[in-house]
């Protein structure tokens, strides 16, 4: 978002709810359709907004 200077109310009105970017912000989960509507607003692909990190604590 910083590298294409689109701010989180550029997103609230393009189709990401409130609610939604509070999970954003505090890296709780979201669902694939929202990453969808989130690369389609960005104009990216999936890989250039997530990190999976190997979770060993189970």
């Amino acid at each position: 978002m910083e590298q294409r200077n689109i701010s989180q109310y550029y997103l609230v009105n393009n189709g990401i709810d409130y609610r939604t970017m509070h999970q954003l912000r505090n890296n709780k989960n979201i669902t694939a359709h929202i990453i969808e509507k989130l690369c389609r607003i960005l104009d990216c692909t999936p890989n250039d907004i997530l990190t999976f990190t190997n979770d060993d604590t189970k």
